[in-house]
């Protein structure tokens, strides 16, 4: 009768150490899927992405302007996953250079952001700017609905009309997909490379600028100004 007893209170036992471990597992299961849960952009941000040939030039001036919170250079409009820079630059991937700006609305407008787009390159030409030639260097905004689509082409319109460039816009508007961030070494190129041949003649001029007219707008960071 003991021996029935003492093997029954064991049962019961194992049985509990097993209900414990089985819920301690799940515990930790859910604990683990709330931290790989992606990080929720804040909702008073929102973000656009657009290209408008090399995206050293257009990366540093985007930084400076007052309610953008970030900019990342890279890649979106192609067909191939994970695309390097090497590949984009032979044109085959169907890729942009772009930058993926988050801003705050209650700071900047999307249609200032589009005015500085339109300042920044010239949208009247076609797969290039200037001596950087190929679809990887067009014009292109990337809208994520209906009411962003028609923002973006009341702003070309509105820009094409000014007569701030000479001549038919050209730039692509397409449905946003994808965006591939560029390798590190990209990520505020400039800044780390301004003696670069590339950056001290092209990049920096056009920085300056920018910094010019957009300071007297009141548009920069205050450590952003000449």
């Amino acid at each position: 009768m003991y021996q029935k007893t003492k093997i029954k209170i064991m049962k019961n036992l194992f049985l509990f150490l097993v209900c414990f471990l089985i819920n301690s597992c799940n515990g930790q299961e859910n604990q683990n899927n709330t931290k790989n849960l992606p990080k929720i952009m804040n909702n008073k941000n929102a973000q656009i992405t657009f290209g408008g040939g090399c995206f050293w030039c257009t990366e540093s001036c985007f930084t400076m302007l007052k309610g953008v919170e970030s900019v990342i250079s890279g890649y979106s409009g192609g067909h191939k996953s994970n695309p390097t820079y090497q590949e984009v630059c032979t044109g085959e991937t169907g890729h942009a250079e772009v930058v993926q700006i988050t801003y705050n609305p209650e700071i900047i407008s999307y249609e200032q952001l589009m005015d500085v787009f339109f300042f920044l390159h010239d949208p009247t030409q076609l797969n290039r700017q200037g001596n950087d030639i190929g679809t990887q260097y067009r014009s292109v905004i990337f809208y994520k609905d209906e009411a962003e689509k028609k923002t973006a082409e009341k702003a070309i319109q509105v820009s094409e009309e000014s007569g701030r460039w000479k001549g038919k816009y050209v730039t692509e508007l397409a449905k946003f997909e994808k965006f591939w961030p560029a390798e590190q070494y990209h990520q505020g190129y400039y800044k780390a490379n301004p003696n670069q041949p590339y950056c001290s003649a092209v990049v920096g001029p056009k920085i300056q600028k920018f910094q010019k007219h957009f300071g007297e707008l009141g548009m920069l960071k205050p450590e952003s100004k000449l």
